[in-house]
């Protein structure tokens, strides 16, 4: 039996955030290939974390910038050590190399936080995006070099690195969220739902400037046509700025954290997800698909579904006309069972018919077979370890022995 070792920038929530989803369905995949598997974190667990345990794995506490790390890897001996975020990569990544130098070291990007951050800022500053004039850009893809692997989210992400940033794609995994499969006999049809849903870990900025967005100028427009229709937001972690946007009166209610997004989604009649900036792959609208309730969202929201043209109505930057899309697509049955059949095309085609988990694992298997050349090959990967060791590792060791005095 192979062993791994999870790194986690946090303790999965599975229930609050899509990066939650993801890590548990990679932690499945290594289960379902008899891997056994240690979690580490040095995060503070919250009352929304999996209890990892009951899957079979094995939970630890690390601790940033200290040695004892050094003595745990070397006698846990992984096979594989998946780095959850390139902020964990620059944490433990030369430690690893040093302690298990044989060991497959993974970076899990979950969404490339350079592209997320270039595109925040063009959008507060009025200004076009530039993903490489990024300090970010420049760690992230440093970290991406050192690694033996890492995994994609996104087919616009792949497009990115491999077009503006000429990684090889020899380094790149594509591995989407993977949905559950549709059971469509099962889900209630348009005159059995009411109400908008709108869904979002409010610890997730563009979460934060999407339900603002709304507050300020979408939901206006549609509850102005629709005075029936009431919008409904859940989501964890919503602060004074966020339970303040709740106004029973405007029907704009902030109802928080729930235990069931799926049940929340399929008895709302249309999603709205007007997010001005993010990366990755949006779970929301993966969830969405899958509960058959039509959305409404913008071209960076559906970035990574593919080219649709049947929902191109659905997919708008204007805010006058996202608020038009959502009263049309709330209004006529038939335009919403049109929308409701091609989310479905699109899970079929995209993600439940093709074997992600097995592409990934051939790979690790290649890699495990052929590690030195692949290293070889990734010289910049090489160059990158060889000057991280001598900064990032004694930056490290400075701050535990300052600490320590």
């Amino acid at each position: 039996m192979q062993s791994l070792l999870i790194i986690g920038y946090t303790w999965p929530e599975p229930k609050t955030t899509g990066a939650g989803v993801r890590m548990m369905q990679l932690i499945h995949s290594f289960l379902n290939h008899d891997f056994k598997i240690t979690f580490a974190s040095a995060a503070d667990k919250t009352k929304y974390s999996e209890d990892l345990n009951a899957f079979g794995v094995r939970e630890q506490l690390i601790k940033l910038n200290d040695s004892t790390f050094d003595s745990f890897v070397k006698k846990l001996n992984p096979d594989v050590v998946v780095f959850d975020r390139f902020y964990t990569e620059e944490q433990y990544g030369w430690r690893v190399a040093e302690s298990c130098p044989l060991a497959i070291r993974i970076l899990d990007t979950e969404d490339l936080h350079f592209i997320r951050f270039a595109r925040e800022e063009a959008v507060k500053k009025k200004k076009a995006v530039n993903f490489k004039n990024s300090k970010i850009a420049l760690r992230e893809l440093a970290s991406i070099y050192r690694c033996d692997l890492s995994l994609i989210i996104s087919t616009k992400e792949v497009e990115v690195l491999i077009k503006e940033f000429k990684i090889d794609n020899e380094l790149l995994q594509y591995v989407p969220f993977i949905p559950n499969k549709i059971k469509i006999d099962v889900l209630p049809g348009f005159n059995q739902r009411q109400h908008f849903v709108f869904i979002g870990n409010y610890r997730h900025q563009p979460n934060v400037d999407a339900i603002l967005e709304l507050k300020k100028s979408i939901w206006p427009l549609i509850s102005k046509e629709l005075p029936q229709a009431a919008l409904y937001c859940y989501g964890a972690y919503a602060g004074e700025q966020i339970k303040q946007l709740h106004n029973a009166g405007e029907r704009f209610f902030i109802n928080g954290w729930t235990e069931n997004a799926h049940q929340q989604i399929q008895n709302a009649r249309v999603m709205l997800a007007p997010l001005l900036f993010g990366a990755g792959l949006k779970g929301k609208l993966v969830d969405a698909m899958q509960c058959g309730t039509p959305f409404v969202t913008t071209s960076v929201g559906f970035e990574g579904f593919g080219n649709y043209s049947n929902l191109s109505f659905s997919v708008t930057d204007e805010i006058r006309t996202f608020s038009e899309n959502a009263i049309k697509l709330y209004s006529d049955e038939f335009l919403w069972a049109n929308y409701q059949k091609e989310g479905f095309q699109i899970l079929i085609e995209q993600f439940l018919n093709q074997d992600f988990e097995s592409l990934f694992f051939q790979k690790l298997k290649k890699l495990s077979s052929g590690l030195n050349s692949h290293r070889e090959d990734n010289f910049i990967g090489a160059m990158l370890r060889y000057h991280n060791l001598q900064s990032t590792k004694y930056l490290s060791k400075w701050i535990e022995a300052k600490s320590k005095s």
